[in-house]
C-alpha cells in the first residue's frame, strides 16, 4: 500500500481528495492535515510514502513545510494553480517530487501519487511550461534567475553518452517507463540513470532535471 498524507486547508477540497484517494485499492490516506504545521506532524508522525500538499495554507505554508520534510524519506507532490508565483519556485528549491494543478482529474491524481511513490517526478503539462519559461534565461543573463538550477559545463561532461539521452528524455517530461521504452532498456535501469544524473549535477529533483535538460538542449 502507499501510505499518503493529504494536506489542504479547504475541507471540501481536502475531503474530495481524500475521497478519490482512498477510492484506490493500493493508497491508504494515512492521515489529514488543514495547514503546514499539521502536515509536519502528520508526515513524522505517520511517515507515509507521499504528501500531497497545497502551497497556500494558514499558519505555515506548503513550501515551508516542504523544506523541513527534506530529507525525510516523504515525497512531497504539490498542489498549484494555473496562476504560478513564487510558492512553485520555492517547492522547486525545497525538491519537491511533482506539481500538479488543482483542477487534475480523479484517475490522473490517483496515477500521480503511483508515480511519485515509485521514485519519479509528476509535473503537470501546462505546469512544466510556466516553470521552465520562468526559469530559462538567455546566456549571461543568470544573475537575473539567482533561483533557478545551476550545473557547471562541466558537471554535464560527467555525464555518459546513455546519461545524457536520459537526460534529454526527463527534459520531454517522460516517465522512467517511457523512457525505457524509447531506449530500450529495462525501467530499473532508466531509473538507475536518473538518479546518477541527480547526484552528477548535484540536483534535489527530477523537476531540477528536466529545467537543466531544457536550457542545456544544445549541450546534452
Amino acid at each position: 500500500m502507499i501510505r499518503v498524507v493529504v494536506a489542504e486547508d479547504q475541507w471540501a477540497v481536502r475531503s474530495g481528495l481524500v475521497m478519490i484517494l482512498d477510492g484506490a485499492p493500493d493508497i491508504d490516506v494515512v492521515a489529514e492535515a488543514g495547514d503546514g504545521e499539521e502536515a509536519v506532524a502528520a508526515v513524522r508522525r505517520t511517515r507515509p510514502d507521499v504528501v500531497l500538499m497545497d502551497v497556500r495554507m494558514p499558519r505555515k505554508d506548503g513550501i515551508a513545510a516542504a523544506r523541513e520534510l527534506a530529507g525525510s524519506g516523504t515525497d512531497v507532490l504539490v498542489l498549484t494553480t494555473f496562476d504560478l508565483d513564487e510558492y512553485v519556485f520555492g517547492a522547486l528549491r525545497a525538491g519537491a517530487a511533482g506539481f500538479l494543478l488543482k483542477n487534475i482529474e480523479a484517475d490522473a491524481l490517483v496515477e500521480a501519487v503511483r508515480v511519485v511513490a515509485r521514485g519519479e517526478g509528476m509535473i503537470a503539462p501546462a505546469v512544466t511550461r510556466r516553470l521552465i519559461a520562468e526559469f530559462a534565461v538567455p546566456p549571461g543573463r543568470e544573475a537575473d534567475r539567482p533561483d533557478r538550477p545551476q550545473v557547471a559545463p562541466e558537471a554535464l561532461e560527467q555525464l555518459t553518452a546513455r546519461e545524457r539521452e536520459v537526460l534529454r528524455c526527463v527534459g520531454e517530461g517522460l516517465s522512467n517507463r517511457q523512457i525505457s521504452r524509447r531506449l530500450g532498456i529495462t525501467e530499473t535501469t532508466a531509473k538507475t540513470h536518473v538518479s546518477r544524473i541527480l547526484a552528477k549535477l548535484d540536483l534535489r529533483s527530477r523537476v531540477q532535471a528536466a529545467i537543466v535538460a531544457q536550457e542545456a538542449s544544445d549541450g546534452v
